[in-house]
């Protein structure tokens, strides 16, 4: 029987000494031909497995190897060495799995990050990615606790549809025709009429559009799921498949937005600085380290801790777009040319204008609201009184120090009339959403959303600074190993 085993986080938490255990795990090292660091997942920290000398068969302890899997049933004592409290006694030692020691790509050495992604089926068994591993999943749950203490309904909406909430294209087309000789209809076209669900359909970039159905039921819904976007970006930042929170209330404006946003990512970072201390200490430590090797004022000066406490202990600075440009322009770091992208009023905010904004002027976390319509989706609310040619919407984007954008959102177009004349201005054909606009033709109300992308988020907790080291197998371009 396996399950009588004791998980070594639980063990070195307190289990009195004289207590047998059954302990399962990997060997991370062996020494002395006695001396066995055994590490189970459930923390960064190993239990010393002592394998007294002459008490074992040595055709057993040759295949004690790194990366060998053990059932060991002992006795808890005391120990002797250095950073441990505990240690097992082996009575019996019992190989689950053998592995070959020059064959075992993870020696005990450091390795880069890079090595270890193209070793992602076995990444999780570093120090690094248990750490990682363990906050995604804290943050999963903290989600989940969040709506449900709020009275939230959570809503599953579908990875195959056939809209597109931004409009933007650039999404993975379903289909079960053949790649190859597929059905034209009279224009040359492919006919989708002769596909599975007789219409051309994708995989979602967002629920949000089916989430607004729900609100106008349940006022509050949220949904959590994997997004998708075939956008040919190779960069530290973007996913082809990635995972979304996008909550949706009814009876809310930009403001309820704001602060719902604002006490989320609160929550979510105090529920792992409470509950996952030592994964957070561990990944501290670890970016101190590399800032170490960076050019003095290439480092952010926080450390990581110190990041997820200021940010849990200040409320986000707001303004409006428009006093974001007016910063950009008066900044010396625009006088001296140093941005990448041109500034003025009008444009998308780059990464590089974002953390600016954040890192170096206000110096903590930043919530940009008022966006130029022009380069927003067409279901953000118009701002009433704007002057022609400077329309804005009622858009809020969350900016994070290291990250840049992690929360977009807005106050939803309720107003029939402007939106039917907002999608006829963007080409979105009326009659293909009619279902959408039927809710605010039956009962419409002032409703709000945020879409928060869940790899940043942990991005953002963990210091990791590359997406692709806090998701289990990224999918990039050229890219989709396992």
């Amino acid at each position: 029987m396996f399950n009588d085993r004791i998980k070594i986080k639980q063990l070195l938490s307190g289990t009195p000494t004289g207590t047998e255990v059954v302990v399962m795990g990997w060997v991370r090292t062996f020494r002395n031909n006695q001396f066995i660091a055994l590490n189970d997942g459930s923390t960064n920290a190993n239990i010393q497995i002592v394998a007294t000398l002459g008490e074992f068969d040595e055709a057993i302890l040759k295949r004690v190897t790194t990366g060998a899997s053990l059932k060991i049933v002992g006795t808890v004592v005391e120990s002797l060495g250095k950073g441990q409290s505990v240690e097992v006694k082996a009575k019996t030692l019992e190989i689950l799995g053998d592995s070959d020691a020059e064959k075992f790509p993870l020696q005990p050495k450091k390795h880069s990050l890079e090595f270890l992604r193209e070793k992602a089926h076995l990444r999780f068994r570093t120090n690094t990615f248990g750490s990682v591993f363990r906050l995604r999943h804290a943050l999963a749950f903290a989600v989940h606790q969040f709506y449900n203490e709020r009275g939230f309904v959570y809503l599953h909406t579908p990875i195959i549809t056939s809209s597109d909430a931004e409009g933007a294209g650039e999404m993975f087309k379903v289909t079960t025709l053949p790649l190859e000789g597929a059905p034209k209809n009279d224009k040359g076209e492919i006919d989708y009429t002769q596909d599975f669900f007789g219409k051309g359909t994708n995989l979602t970039v967002s629920g949000q559009l089916e989430g607004e159905l729900g609100a106008m039921a349940f006022s509050e819904i949220y949904t959590f799921g994997p997004t998708f976007r075939a956008e040919n970006s190779n960069t530290t930042r973007h996913l082809a498949e990635f995972w979304m929170i996008e909550p949706e209330m009814a009876f809310y404006d930009i403001e309820d937005n704001m602060n719902l946003a604002e006490a989320f990512i609160k929550y979510l970072i105090n529920y792992a600085l409470k509950n996952n201390a030592e994964d957070i200490d561990f990944l501290d430590a670890r970016l101190a380290e590399e800032e170490k090797q960076l050019p003095t004022e290439k480092r952010s000066g926080l450390g990581l801790r110190e990041k997820l406490e200021l940010v849990v202990n200040n409320n986000f600075e707001r303004i409006t777009y428009t006093e974001a440009i007016d910063i950009l322009l008066n900044s010396n770091h625009y006088k001296k040319k140093k941005f990448q992208y041109e500034v003025k009023w009008g444009i998308d905010l780059q990464s590089e204008h974002e953390r600016y904004l954040v890192e170096q002027h206000f110096k903590k976390p930043v919530i940009v609201t008022g966006y130029p319509a022009a380069i927003k989706a067409f279901y953000m609310r118009m701002n009433d009184g704007c002057e022609p040619g400077k329309e804005t919407v009622a858009a809020m984007d969350i900016l994070a120090p290291g990250i840049g954008e992690i929360v977009g959102g807005s106050q939803r177009e309720e107003r029939l009339d402007k939106l039917e004349a907002r999608m006829k201005a963007m080409h979105i054909p009326l009659e293909d959403m009619s279902w959408y606009l039927d809710t605010r033709r039956f009962g419409t109300v002032p409703h709000a959303g945020f879409g928060l992308g869940f790899e940043r988020m942990i991005q953002f907790v963990t210091g990791m600074t590359n997406i692709r080291d806090v998701i289990p197998f990224a999918r990039t371009p050229k890219n989709c190993e396992y």
